[in-house]
């Protein structure tokens, strides 16, 4: 049998971000390694960042594999050109299973797979298809995902809604629910010299509030929303992130006089946490979002959207929720917050993070990893 397995995901950040930890467990246990994705694409990644990562991976041994994966739905011919790609790169490689990731890669990986008889994971980094989705997402998505779960061995879903939904309609072979990649909880330990580096540099006093979105500047990431929402009142919203909206926001922080720091992608994410009041999380969509563990291992409290997956980490006890459609509701949901024990519920959520350790989450993942070689 072959000690070869296959990480796949369309974009270079789902691989460094989420799998990581997941490529270390498998070189753990004795296997070659490789990863294909679109390392090229700097779409939520500036290219730098996808060269230390192919670097840092090929520093362990592993191969990294360019496939042009496209993320736009309707590329028929992008995704032909792919599809022939992964399906030699399994022929010629003769993996023992793949990983894969990311609904258009998966989709590809999986029809190729079954033409080989190759065993497939399959992690749902949260469905396009969800209570409250566009008419469109279920009319596209949900299809193509069940009739895809046929040529899954084992399908991971991050988030308890998945989890239910697939457990009822899907045919994987196996559907497990496991939180997400978790998190470090000890690199999130309080450290006042990085709070006052951070806010050194943001030149922001330490009685000023500041308020830290983390995530990509895009249209599902909602960020204009919490502009909206603090138009005219004194507080800091940075956000650490790299995307297509960064004139929108400017524009939009001038236009409601708010005073919006746009700190680009960072390295020290550890010490922006520290330098942060309040954690907001405004998106319309999540599977399970891993800035929002970081902020509650980080002692934060937090204000969130009511939506998939931020549920299953917060309660009443974390900060509050609000609907991520209305600034007014997030607006109050804010001043909440800040008017709150916000040290109590910082507490809260540095307990109640602790059951997304990411030692609980390895050692799923190793299990799971065991399983399907061993069913082979």
């Amino acid at each position: 049998m072959s000690n070869r397995v296959l990480m796949v995901a369309t974009v270079p950040s789902m691989i460094g971000q989420f799998n990581m930890n997941n490529i270390q467990l498998l070189l753990d246990l004795d296997y070659q390694v490789d990863v294909a994705a679109d390392f090229k694409d700097t779409s939520i990644w500036p290219r730098e960042r996808a060269k230390q990562l192919v670097a840092e991976l090929k520093g362990k041994g592993v191969k990294c594999i360019q496939v042009d994966f496209s993320r736009q739905p309707l590329n028929i011919k992008h995704h032909i050109g792919s599809y022939r790609r992964i399906l030699n790169l399994i022929r010629a490689r003769n993996y023992s299973f793949i990983h894969t990731h990311t609904p258009i890669a998966s989709a590809i990986v999986r029809l190729c797979a079954n033409k080989t008889g190759t065993k497939v994971i399959y992690t749902a980094h949260g469905f396009h298809f969800y209570e409250g989705a566009p008419l469109k997402n279920w009319i596209v998505y949900y299809p193509i995902e069940r009739w895809l779960s046929r040529y899954t061995d084992v399908l991971i879903t991050i988030n308890k809604e998945d989890y239910r939904r697939a457990k009822k309609h899907f045919n994987a072979r196996k559907m497990v629910y496991i939180p997400g990649v978790g998190v470090d909880i000890s690199k999130y330990i309080p450290n006042k010299e990085g709070r006052k580096k951070i806010r050194k540099e943001l030149g922001v006093s330490d009685d000023q509030i500041v308020l830290l979105s983390v995530g990509e500047l895009n249209e599902n990431k909602n960020h204009i929303s919490v502009i909206m929402a603090i138009q005219g009142l004194n507080y800091v919203y940075v956000i650490a992130g790299i995307g297509e909206n960064e004139e929108v926001l400017k524009k939009a922080a001038i236009d409601n006089d708010v005073d919006l720091r746009l700190i680009g992608y960072r390295t020290d994410i550890s010490d922006v946490y520290r330098a942060a009041d309040i954690y907001v999380l405004p998106s319309l969509r999540e599977g399970l979002n891993v800035s929002l563990m970081e902020a509650m291992a980080a002692g934060l409290p937090v204000v969130c959207g009511n939506i998939r997956g931020n549920v299953d980490l917060v309660d009443e006890n974390s900060g509050a929720t609000f609907d991520p459609h209305d600034s007014s509701e997030m607006s109050y949901s804010i001043k909440t917050v800040i008017a709150s024990d916000r040290k109590k519920l910082g507490a809260n959520n540095k307990n109640r993070i602790k059951k997304c350790d990411c030692n609980i989450i390895n050692n799923s993942m190793k299990d799971i990893y065991t399983q399907v070689n061993n069913d082979g």
